[in-house]
This record gives C-alpha cells, sequence and structure tokens, in this order.
C-alpha cells in the first residue's frame, strides 16, 4: 500500500490582518457614501444628535445664567421710549394712516407658493433658507433652500439665520424683488398685508420634537410664512418648512410664539408695490419710529405683566437699537432673572452688546460661553466673546475667537472688521 508523501503541519493563521483590512475597507466605503449629498443630509443631523447627546451627559446643560449684579426682588419699571412721542404706550400701536382705511375682508387666503415635499422640507437648521425659498417662490423666483444656504449660511450646522441675512439674500440676489423687515407687529398689521396681497414671514418660538440633551427645554426659533386669515376661526393659513403646507394657526397662539422674537416680521415685494406698502406701515416706514412704537409697546406688556421674560427682552432689544444701553442691560437684567429659554442667545444677540456697551465684561464672556456651549457653530457668539476679551486686554485671544467666526461664515463682516480694527490698533 502506498502511503502519501509528508505533509508538514502548518498552524493555523490568525484572522487579524484580514479583519484590519475589512475594517478599513468598511470605513473607506462608509467615508464615500457620506460624501453623497442626500446620504449626507439624512445621516449628519442624527450623527451630530447622538454626539451632541452623548456630550451632555458628561457635561451637563443648566439653565441660562442669572445676572452677575445685585438686583432687587421686584423686576424694574420700564424706562420711558427714548425720543419724544405724543402717543400713549399701547400694546398694540396702529401706525398714523395716510387716508382713510378701508375696511379689509373677513377673509384673505393668498395663494400658496407650490410645495414640494421632497425638497421643500426643510434642511437640518436651515427653516430660515427653507421658508424663504417659499416666499420668493410666490413672486415666481426659481431656485431651492440650497440656493440661498450656501450664500447666508455657508456652514450646514450653523444653527441660525437671522432676519437680516434673509433681507441681505433678498436685496442682491433674488434679482427683482425688494425686502424690508419691521419689528412689533400684530395681528391687525399681518392681516392688512394679506389683505393687500403681501404674504408675511415671521419668526417664533417653535417646540422641537427631540431632545438634544436630558436637560433640554426643547424651545427653538423657527420661520413661518403666512399667506392667509379667516376671522371666522380666527386662525392664520401658514407655510411650515418643517410640519408643512396650509397649516392653520390660532391668531392667540401665533401672536403669544411670536413675541420671543419681538414680533419681527419680513415682507418681500415688487417696486410698484413700494408705495401699497408704505401706506399699510404709516409710521412704522421710518425705522426709528417703528423701533419707537415697538419699545412702547413691550413697556407696556413687561408692566401690565412683570414676569413675562420676553417682554423684557424686548425692550432691552428695542433700548439697545437706541443705543440705550444702560436700560437695556437693566432690562435683560430682569429678563435672565425671570428665566430665559437655553437656546435664546442662538437667535438674538443684544445682550452681549448691551453688556459690552456698559463695561459688564464678565456678564459677557459668561453669556458667550453658555451660548456657545448651546450652539458651538456661533459666529456672533465668537464675535462677542472676542470683544470681551479685547476689552480685558487679551488682543491674541480676541483675534483668535474673530478668525474662529470666519471659520463658520467667511464673508462675515462684523469679524472682518474686528480683526482690521485690531490690526490698526
Amino acid at each position: 500500500m502506498a502511503y502519501p508523501e509528508y505533509i508538514p503541519y502548518k498552524k493555523k493563521r490568525k484572522p487579524g490582518l484580514f479583519i484590519l483590512l475589512l475594517i478599513c475597507f468598511l470605513f473607506v466605503a462608509a467615508f464615500g457614501i457620506y460624501q453623497i449629498p442626500w446620504v449626507n443630509r439624512v445621516v449628519s443631523w442624527r450623527i451630530d444628535l447622538a454626539l451632541t447627546y452623548i456630550h451632555r451627559l458628561l457635561n451637563p446643560v443648566s439653565e441660562l445664567p442669572a445676572p452677575m449684579v445685585n438686583r432687587s426682588t421686584e423686576p424694574a419699571v420700564p424706562s420711558s421710549t427714548p425720543v419724544p412721542s405724543t402717543s400713549t404706550p399701547t400694546p398694540l400701536i396702529s401706525p398714523t394712516p395716510t387716508a382713510t382705511p378701508t375696511p379689509i375682508p373677513a377673509t384673505t387666503i393668498l395663494t400658496a407658493p407650490a410645495y414640494d415635499e421632497a425638497k421643500d422640507t426643510q434642511d437640518w437648521n436651515n427653516c430660515g433658507p427653507a421658508t424663504l425659498v417659499l416666499y420668493l417662490r410666490y413672486y415666481g423666483w426659481e431656485g431651492d433652500q440650497y440656493d440661498i444656504s450656501k450664500i447666508i449660511k455657508p456652514t450646514r450646522d450653523d444653527r441660525n439665520v437671522n432676519v437680516e441675512e434673509l433681507v441681505y439674500y433678498v436685496r442682491n440676489y433674488s434679482g427683482w424683488l425688494k425686502a424690508e423687515f419691521r419689528v412689533g407687529g400684530n395681528v391687525e398689521r399681518i392681516k392688512d398685508l394679506l389683505a393687500a396681497g403681501f404674504p408675511v414671514m415671521i419668526e417664533e418660538s417653535f417646540t422641537t420634537d427631540r431632545k438634544y440633551w436630558p436637560e433640554d427645554d426643547l424651545w427653538s426659533g423657527h420661520y413661518l410664512l403666512i399667506t392667509g386669515y379667516n376671522d371666522a376661526t380666527r386662525t392664520f393659513t401658514v407655510q411650515d418648512s418643517e410640519i408643512g403646507p396650509n397649516q392653520s394657526v390660532n391668531y392667540e397662539i401665533l401672536d403669544k410664539k411670536w413675541q420671543a422674537f419681538n414680533r419681527v416680521y419680513i415682507i418681500i415685494y415688487r417696486t410698484e408695490q413700494e408705495q401699497t406698502l408704505k401706506e399699510i406701515l404709516g409710521d412704522d416706514w421710518d425705522l426709528d419710529k417703528n423701533r419707537e412704537n415697538a419699545l412702547a409697546a413691550a413697556q407696556h406688556e413687561a408692566q401690565e405683566d412683570p414676569q413675562n421674560a420676553f417682554a423684557w427682552f424686548n425692550v432691552g432689544t428695542n433700548q439697545t437699537y437706541f443705543k440705550n444701553y444702560s436700560q437695556a442691560a437693566q432690562a435683560y437684567d430682569t429678563a435672565r432673572s425671570i428665566g430665559l429659554p437655553q437656546r435664546m442667545l442662538r437667535y438674538q444677540f443684544g445682550p452681549f452688546i448691551a453688556y459690552f456697551q456698559t463695561g459688564r465684561t464678565e456678564d459677557v464672556l459668561t453669556l458667550t460661553k453658555y451660548a456657545l456651549d448651546i450652539s458651538r457653530t456661533s459666529e456672533e457668539a465668537m464675535l462677542w466673546r472676542g470683544w470681551a476679551f479685547y476689552q480685558n486686554g487679551d488682543k491674541n485671544t480676541a483675534m483668535s475667537y474673530f478668525r474662529d467666526a470666519l471659520k463658520i461664515r467667511e464673508d462675515y463682516e462684523d469679524a472682518l472688521w474686528a480683526i482690521d480694527y485690531i490690526n490698526a490698533n
């Protein structure tokens, strides 16, 4: 019987190298797939949510810090308006008409812009551009939310777009359209504009449907486009880039949510509509008079409801416009003492300005740190944190923050100016 030749023993190889190569392959493949735009849009915010939640488990978020000055337990009485006014402060100030007002219909429903759920549902933190594109589409503009965001929100995880940035886009990129924004609006003003054929874009409070950290209060800001009203049901028809088109919102509920943003509203119009718009706005067409009216309304609301933090915050914001920084800081102190939402400083930056201008550097440092803990990509918080360090004599750290702000938005003019100022001084 023949036997096979000798077969030497070979020790089985460990699968380590194979597994390592497989992991590398899967990582490269996943990275490549992640670069596909629609995949990135779907996945990236979920990754951010998970990472933020884990970070906040290790570093819990507290409430927005209280002011760093001794205050009475009673809220301060709001100061008078900064410019002479013969009007008595009331919550809803009627503009001075240029002619006898014509009664408006009990119902007005403008043609809603076409809404494609696949492309018009807002991208992550993109309600400003997503709502603006619906507004522009009403006038026949063609484009999508990404055409707008790549100009005014080039960093995708930038959490906020201001009304000034939205108006800037319209004035510089929409072609034939014009835009204005005003503050201190009210339900009747919205109805007057709608009855004249102007949709109205507002910024309001919104309750998010997901927690980004265990102590998340779920409060955030959100833009809406209002395209109709019905007095019989006391509802507005709104286009909501998060929820969907043609939503109904009660007058009182909308006004309450709107208050947190000084009742700001944007109007986009054709050149030939400007005279009509001026007649509707009355003395609110003038920017200073508009702020005076808004300040008077906020002061009245603060007097009527002294525990309303948003009313006090609006007093501070309107005082800041008039460079009455001491009165503004006092109003902001009251709002903070009552309590503000965790994300408030993601959207509004008046406290940074008022405290900086009154020499309260530690308050600026405290609030900007908190704001960046909440929203790490806030170029506005970076800017004012830089100015606080500059105020403390630390130019190098100030420059670092200004440059960080430019990493979020490379054409951020306030940061560019700050760098030029320090270089020149």
